[in-house]
């Protein structure tokens, strides 16, 4: 399985979206800062995931997620998430 996944940051409620095939060892280098580009926003939350069998099904999600179209799209399916933890209003 391929999973794409949302990352909020607990330091300034960012998000990072990304692609894997290992989502457990993926999260723990996340928090545990053996990813360069995030290790500055660690420690983060795990607040979606998606499973794919196809890995170009889920890097296209991941793509279509990281567009202007896309991000519009996560904050709607996770809008009481997002109210609920004061990141919207």
């Amino acid at each position: 399985m391929y999973y794409v996944y949302i990352l909020q940051s607990k330091v300034n409620g960012s998000f990072y979206i990304g692609c894997t095939s290992d989502l457990k060892r993926r999260f723990f280098e996340h928090n545990s800062g053996k990813s360069v580009y995030t290790s500055r926003l660690k420690p983060f939350d795990l607040i979606f995931y998606e499973a794919y069998i196809s890995k170009h099904d889920a890097q296209r999600r991941e793509i279509y997620l990281k567009s202007s179209k896309g991000k519009t799209t996560m904050r709607t399916m996770l809008k009481e998430y997002l109210i609920l933890n004061g990141s919207i209003d």
